[in-house]
């Protein structure tokens, strides 16, 4: 039988282990491997809007978050947390900033979502407003916590044409699950997408995001990520409100209108939801941008009406439209930040 051949030793000698060559000195004129720009800003990629979670395999699962988009720049000369209308609101999110500064990195760009979390663990947008100021506010949130779901640049190298599952494993590296700190990982959840979004509801969460794990971060809302909801909310104009003297602020109900191509459609009223403070500083607001004419047609019957200028936008939560496309059951939840950039419901 033919013998093995016999392995050389390791060590050459039991007191001098075997070493790698000197290494010479780098030529200076020998080029570092290509690394990619770090761009000013990315536009977001955006969920659209589906009925029923979607089936397959290259679907993955998350929480629908309520607060505001931002993403969270890391550069070796400091952090930038922008909105999604392009706006630096750093000095807003002073522990958000805090939080990325310490991050094992020296350039990223996270995308997420800024959150003020209640006593279950569920995003609430009222309280996040509230921490801001409200509306026009310039109060430094001490509450909110950024959920990370993305990671769109990494030390020097750009993944937003890498696939999710790449992108989603790198971030993991660098938020890790589980965590407390002010910036977290939104998880993913391994479960089938119908039962998952009753499970969000019967827990009173807004809804579930479904995103493709094998697409590359695309700006824009093309389908690559869906949002599933429990209940409608959305952004509409207030474009006139009813007077009264018993309710807060003295507004018996705000009327909403959507886009519609370049012209404004009447879809109702909202008269729940408002909080005595924020009603009476919502009054205030609407006071200053008062107009003899309304904005959008208006056939109603409604007394005391007073017409507004169409730049407040208020988010409302809603359970259906009617047969002639009118906001039922719906609820007043906040207004929407001009930073925010956020998209006036548009009828079809």
């Amino acid at each position: 039988m033919t013998k093995p051949p016999t392995s050389k030793p390791l060590l050459q000698d039991a007191d001098r282990p075997v070493r790698s060559r000197r290494r010479k000195p780098r030529n200076p004129a020998q080029p570092n491997l290509p690394l990619d720009p770090m761009p000013d800003r990315i536009e977001p990629c955006l969920a659209l809007l589906k009925l029923k979670p979607p089936k397959g395999l290259q679907w993955i699962f998350e929480v629908k978050w309520d607060g505001y988009r931002l993403a969270v720049h890391i550069e070796p000369k400091g952090v930038r947390i922008l909105t999604r209308g392009d706006h630096d609101w750093t000095d807003r999110f002073p522990l958000i900033e805090a939080a990325a500064r310490a991050l094992p990195v020296t350039t990223a760009i996270l995308d997420g979502e800024a959150v003020v979390l209640d006593e279950h663990g569920r995003s609430d947008f009222g309280m996040l407003q509230q921490s801001l100021g409200g509306r026009g506010g310039r109060k430094r949130s001490s509450a909110a916590v950024f959920m990370a779901f993305d990671l769109l640049y990494f030390d020097g190298h750009d993944l937003t044409r890498s696939e999710l599952g790449v992108r989603r494993h790198l971030l993991e590296g660098l938020v890790p699950a589980g965590g407390q700190d002010d910036i977290r990982l939104s998880e993913e959840v391994e479960a089938d997408g119908a039962a998952l979004l009753r499970i969000a509801c019967e827990h009173g969460l807004e809804g579930i995001i479904a995103k493709d794990r094998n697409s590359a971060y695309r700006s824009g809302r093309l389908g690559d990520w869906q949002k599933i909801k429990c209940s409608q909310s959305d952004s509409f104009f207030i474009v006139g409100y009813e007077i009264s003297m018993v309710a807060r602020g003295h507004i018996g109900a705000l009327l909403l209108a959507a886009r519609k191509g370049s012209d404004l459609v009447y879809v109702g009223s909202v008269g729940t939801g408002f909080k005595e403070s924020a009603a009476w500083k919502l009054r205030g607001m609407m006071d200053r941008i008062k107009r003899k004419t309304p904005a959008a047609p208006y056939a109603g019957r409604r007394k005391d009406v007073v017409w507004l200028q169409p730049t407040l936008i208020a988010e409302i939560e809603y359970r259906t439209w009617t047969d002639d496309h009118k906001l039922r059951h719906a609820s007043f939840k906040g207004l929407r930040e001009v930073q925010d950039n956020a998209a006036v419901y548009e009828v079809e």
